[in-house]
């Protein structure tokens, strides 16, 4: 509630309030509002009119009631005539109401926007300030058509007032950020550039932020803020701390703006000016003095303040790569913060290094801390702080330090948190790669990459290993020998068999000299391992026990004897069942020769990118791993060449998967170099595909959308200005059955209506989906329903995508949703009491049984809603368990097709730290992960 003087204090909205405060019970509360809004109604309706003192009251009782939960449907009428007062605190209620209540498409904007200007012409700066304050809060379309032209006048007006300059400059700001197309570029520009020397430092600060802004989009209008940026910057830096008294922060004069002036200068390139640049670095290295100073404050706000300008400064810096003197200052002076007591500081040093590290300049001094960097990996708690070491250790490889921070990584892999292991894959599988000066090395990393987290290898980084094995003929004897040795351990990765049976398929001849390696123990140890692998790997073996039977013929009649047996001739799945009848069929009638050509070892492949790099390119995001690559490229030039298969299509090609196109993901079309597939071709038919997936990414706000399904069954999935999609599900046991409702929010009709779930090859799997098709047009204002029955063969860690294409007024629409089929829907609640409860959790104390997360409250910690969520997430909630009653103790089990796995689940809230820790046990690690990862994001 806005300030109000003694004698304006509105006794009527206090006591109103008062008793709202005095309510025992939510009924009496709702009784007491409905006897309110009733006499209000009353007075607006009456005969009698109201003074501007009542209006105010009950505009601001409206306000009240809304802010406490309720709908209010009348009022906004009374709240836009209060905008003609002539009194300030009414004005300011009715600027208020219409900022919170006023919706951009009501009929009362006209009137609102015809105030509004009123106050605008009225040259009064509080009647100015409260007007542009509304505009930025509304901050819609409609206003940025009525004002956008009207606002730039008002800021670059030579007689407007500091404090409304401000207003206007930030309303600006607002209006462009929602509407860029309707704010018009024109002789403001220039003059509003000139406001970086205005003396009132409120005003520069705010200009300061419209232009950054504007520059990122306008660069040339804005070109000559630079110069008047740097030397504004120079006053700041340069100044005592007493010379600024009212904008100094704990000793830091202007920090904000210093950090707003920093940043703008990063649109731009270094000045061409000699004088300004000069300037400008020695701004850059007056921080960077500054930074060696004692403190003058042990206070905290100090630090952070003296902080936050000097890591704008270095990004300044780094941003413009041409000042080798400041480039390895700044990463001394970052590598001070490596060991810094602070967590963020550690986090903030790390993070730009890993940028430094990329330029010619300041790589050798990057690099000197590389012991601190693979200390702070092995000792930090921070998990966000460990993967930016991770990352810097990734930018600071070269030829000189590969194998050291290779086997560093390794290490950490074995220990280090599930969130950020995929990730560490993919760099050591790129740096062993790029860096291998000895291949036999290259093959023990991936190896031993396979071995320590064979879950989180990729298929593209196993691809990988193929086509450098296979493209070098110096190691794939090595490589032979070294996957016949590795497969011979009782328990191995699937991953690992992936590699061994493609790789002694090709190769196995060159080490079938050696009485220990000779064809029949090949065979026998890949065949150990058969019964235990996935179907697309049982596929795989058998593609190389074909090739055997052309490499060693001796050994033809047992390999037959496997493809004859029942288990492979009527199996039921048809993929497995089709290689077996037609690869007996082809070693029983074809030649020597034949069988020679068909299956002769695969040629090598032609140069390509690492689809591992473009891999961790979209993992990381555009502008991180792609724009360090492409640096480190040009500064290196002795870099490894690497060579990249083409890809051949498979027969065919199930459903659009991560693995559609995994080596050239679309780049470039395929060469002639490789011979045409055929139906016993080489074991690149089997799992390279170049199919191109029409799938739409997923829509906006669906993995929000997505979350809040984890502990409900039924609600609106997505809603866009066409189409809803709303849920209604129900789950018992491994069993379940969903109801989509696909609503035609338009008047005219969709045309080839096609709704598809869409899963991967690992989630079919685990998931068994059946649809009935939909009716293809689906009429304006119509609703279809369609139904899936669904059931739960094991445990599964994805989500199956349901992506609509129809056609709406000649256009083709396409649309991509997660479908909230998650591990936890198929949770059955088991009750216990408090001994069987802590016997069962003591047998679960395996490390790979307990998962186990801290992060903070993203809701407010309220004990009702947190055992609400816990019940619908799956799980019974077991009462006066826990010693300590706040905590929450959960128990359940997930019931598959295959196996019933056992969950317990412990969550300890902290309302002091507004933290939570939960920490869950499943007799299964991958289960454990895939509910914490889940009932996480719900707090």
């Amino acid at each position: 509630m806005p300030a109000v003087s003694k004698g304006d204090g509105m006794r009527g909205l206090a006591v109103f309030i008062s008793d709202i405060r005095n309510c025992k019970s939510k009924e009496a509360e709702i009784k007491r509002i409905n006897k309110e809004l009733a006499n209000i109604r009353s007075k607006f309706k009456g005969d009698k009119a109201l003074d501007g003192y009542s209006k105010k009251k009950y505009v601001c009782k409206l306000l009240f009631i809304f802010l406490l939960g309720h709908d209010i449907d009348f009022g906004h009428m009374e709240a836009v005539n209060l905008l003609s007062s002539n009194r300030y605190t009414e004005k300011q209620i009715g600027y208020l109401f219409i900022s919170v209540l006023v919706n951009s498409n009501s009929e009362l904007i006209r009137l609102i926007n015809n105030g509004i200007k009123n106050d605008l012409a009225s040259r009064n700066p509080t009647f100015m300030g409260l007007a542009l304050h509304c505009i930025a809060n509304v901050g819609s379309r409609e206003m940025a058509e009525a004002f956008a032209g009207e606002i730039p006048k008002i800021l670059v007006a030579g007689d407007t007032m500091d404090s409304v300059k401000q207003s206007a400059a930030l309303c600006l700001l607002r209006l462009y950020r929602t509407s860029p197309d309707l704010v018009p570029m024109g002789d403001w520009t220039s003059r509003v550039v000139h406001l970086l020397n205005d003396q009132h430092l409120g005003v520069v600060t705010a200009a300061t932020s419209l232009i950054t802004t504007l520059a990122q989009k306008n660069p040339e209008e804005f070109k000559t803020s630079v110069s008047l940026a740097v030397s504004r910057l120079s006053r700041i830096v340069t100044s005592a701390s007493t010379d600024l008294q009212d904008y100094t922060y704990y000793f830091v004069p202007a920090p904000w703006l210093s950090v707003k002036l920093l940043r703008l200068l990063q649109c731009y390139p270094p000045p061409e000016d000699a004088a300004v640049r000069g300037r400008l670095t020695e701004c850059l290295e007056t921080i960077l003095n500054k930074a060696q100073e004692p403190p003058k404050s042990k206070k905290v706000q100090h630090s952070n303040a003296k902080n936050a300008v000097l890591f704008e400064a270095i990004s300044l810096i780094i941003h413009h790569d041409s000042e080798p003197n400041l480039l390895v200052r700044a990463c001394n002076q970052l590598g001070q913060f490596l060991q810094h007591r602070e967590t963020n500081l550690r986090y903030l040093a790390l993070e730009s290094m890993c940028t430094l590290a990329s330029s010619e300049f300041s790589h050798e001094a990057v690099k000197t801390h590389i012991e601190t960097v693979i200390n702070a990996l092995k000792t930090e708690r921070d998990v966000s702080v460990r993967q930016r070491a991770v990352d810097l250790l990734y930018a600071m490889c070269d030829r000189s330090n590969a194998q050291q921070i290779v086997a560093e990584m390794l290490n950490y892999l074995e220990t280090a948190d599930y969130s950020i292991r995929e990730e560490i894959v993919l760099k050591v599988a790129i740096l062993a790669e790029k860096y291998a000066v000895d291949y036999t090395w290259y093959v023990d990393t991936i190896l031993n990459l396979i071995r320590i987290a064979g879950d989180y290898v990729s298929e593209e980084v196993w691809y990988r290993v193929i086509q450098i094995v296979i493209n070098r003929d110096d190691v794939q004897g090595y490589a032979a020998k070294t996957v016949f040795e590795a497969l011979q351990a009782p328990a191995c990765h699937e991953n690992l068999v992936k590699v061994g049976g493609y790789i002694l398929g090709e190769f196995g001849n060159l080490i079938a000299g050696d009485p220990r390696s000779s064809p029949l123990i090949q065979f026998n140890l890949l065949h150990s391992k058969f019964h235990l692998c996935s179907v697309p790997t049982r596929a795989l073996l058998l593609s190389t026990y074909i090739k055997f039977v052309n490499l060693f013929p001796e050994i033809k009649t047992t390999i037959q004897d496997v493809l004859r047996s029942d288990s492979q001739l009527k199996n039921a799945d048809v993929e497995l069942q089709q290689r077996a009848v037609e690869y007996l069929r082809l070693s029983t009638i074809a030649s020597t020769d034949i069988l020679a050509t068909v299956l002769e070892e695969m040629p090598p492949f032609p140069e390509r990118e690492s689809s591992i790099l473009a891999k961790l390119k979209k993992k990381k995001g555009p502008g991180t791993v792609t724009d360090l690559e492409d640096i480190k490229k040009e500064r290196s030039s002795d870099v490894n060449g690497s060579t990249e298969p083409t890809t051949v299509n498979a027969s065919t090609v199930s459903t659009p998967s991560p693995s559609a196109d995994l080596l050239g993901l679309g780049a470039a079309p395929l060469t002639s170099s490789a011979p045409p597939p055929s139906s016993t071709g080489s074991l690149l038919v089997d799992v390279f595909s170049d199919s191109a997936s029409v799938v739409a990414p997923l829509a906006p706000g669906s993995e929000d959308n997505f979350a809040r399904f984890v502990c409900k069954n039924n609600g609106v999935l997505f809603e866009n200005q066409l189409l809803q999609i709303g849920l209604k599900s129900e789950f018992r046991q491994n069993l379940g059955r969903m109801f989509i409702f696909y609503g035609n929010k338009t008047s005219t009709q969709f045309l080839n209506f096609t709704p598809t779930l869409i899963c991967s090859d690992e989630l079919q799997a685990s998931l068994n989906l059946q649809t009935k098709p939909v009716d293809p047009t689906v009429d304006g204002g119509a609703q279809v329903q369609q139904v899936v029955n669904i059931e739960c063969i094991s445990d599964f860690m994805e989500a199956p995508i349901l992506n609509i294409q129809f056609r709406y007024g000649g256009t083709f629409q396409n649309i991509s949703v997660k479908l909230p089929i998650t591990l936890n829907k198929f949770f059955q609640p088991t009750e216990m009491a408090s001994q069987d409860f802590f016997q069962r959790w003591k047998q679960l104390s395996n490390p790979q049984q307990e998962m186990q997360n801290i992060f903070k409250a993203k809701h407010p910690m309220d004990t009702e809603i947190t055992k609400a969520k816990i019940i619908g997430f799956g799980s019974a909630l077991l009462e006066e368990v826990d010693p300590n009653p706040a905590n929450f103790v959960g128990a359940g089990i997930i019931h598959t097709k295959s196996t019933q796995i056992g969950c317990l689940l412990r969550l300890e809230p902290n309302l002091q730290a507004q933290m939570y820790r939960l920490t869950l046990r499943t007799s299964k690690e991958a289960v454990s992960q895939r509910l914490c990862e889940l009932l996480s994001e719900q707090f």
